[in-house]
């Protein structure tokens, strides 16, 4: 007996939800970053996918790195074939560009507003237009990391967009958020029509103690899932970067000590909630596929 938890996935699956970090010589943070992560290389990430049954990883471009997409790019290269990576471009990048991207398999690009604490919902509708009409002849999606108001704000240009969007980090919507939240109901509904995927990731972007919350945040995956389950996505946010509190952006944060992956999970959705369990884990054979990943 090893005492090792059992895989997360039994029968593989996606983890639409990870970052790698490499060395900062070779890639150099942007200087205006809010935080600095310890490396998470690619060794790791393998070791973390074979750990925890995962066969499918969605390596998402960090805010750390700008529109400097090397890492990620390399990362692709590297797994030669399990991952997909999501972009963070700049708003000139040319079509000649963007085919190379999607031929190192980049499947979408990421709005993250929520880094910069933009809350301006112009913002939000402005780029969503820009980027829908750029990436829809590749068959990309969208990946939106931003406030919930903003989300209500855009709704209706959201469910109305010609590509797929994915809101990252359960919407970001708070924990302690009842059904009658006007941002929490604004996502339902856009889930009911299929207009857009959420990502049940990191409960701790949606909570102070995720540990104490374990009830709420399984409450609200249940209120997400039960939305529409055909929309619904998984990722662990490894290896858990965050800014440690009190750490200043350019020193070293320590990963996110609540936040290891078996306590990332989505238990099924079916079983109560327990409150000494932050392990939210899939249903067995629930394969959540990111959209335009294949």
């Amino acid at each position: 007996m090893t005492g090792r938890s059992p895989p997360i996935l039994s029968n593989g699956g996606w983890d639409c939800h990870v970052h790698v970090v490499g060395s900062p010589s070779e890639y150099p943070m942007v200087t205006d970053r809010h935080y600095t992560p310890g490396a998470a290389s690619v060794d790791e990430l393998r070791e973390h996918m074979a750990r925890h049954g995962i066969s499918n990883v969605v390596i998402v471009q960090p805010s750390f790195y700008g529109t400097d997409n090397r890492c990620m790019l390399d990362a692709l290269l590297s797994l030669n074939g399990p991952g997909r990576g999501i972009a963070v471009l700049a708003d000139d990048v040319s079509s000649g560009e963007l085919h190379r991207l999607h031929a190192a398999g980049v499947r979408g690009i990421r709005i993250n507003l929520e880094s910069a604490s933009v809350r301006d919902p112009s913002v939000i509708g402005s780029s969503l237009a820009v980027w829908a009409r750029k990436i829809a002849d590749l068959g990309w999606h969208i990946q939106l990391y931003a406030a919930p108001e903003l989300f209500s704000a855009a709704a209706d240009q959201l469910a109305q967009l010609p590509v797929p969007t994915v809101l990252d980090h359960f919407a970001m919507t708070s924990s302690r958020a009842d059904r009658s939240d006007p941002s929490l109901r604004a996502v339902l509904a856009l889930l009911e029509r299929g207009s857009t995927y959420v990502k049940l990731s990191a409960p701790y972007r949606i909570s102070a103690d995720p540990s104490q919350d374990a009830d709420r945040i399984a409450r609200l995956a249940t209120w997400l899932h039960d939305a529409n389950p055909e929309r619904i996505l998984w990722g662990t946010d490894w290896p858990h970067t965050n800014r440690e509190p009190g750490v200043a952006a350019h020193a070293i944060s320590r990963v996110n000590a609540s936040a290891s992956p078996t306590r990332l999970q989505v238990r099924p959705i079916t079983m109560p909630s327990s409150p000494s369990n932050t392990t939210l884990r899939l249903p067995p054979g629930w394969r959540m596929v990111p959209p335009g990943s294949r």
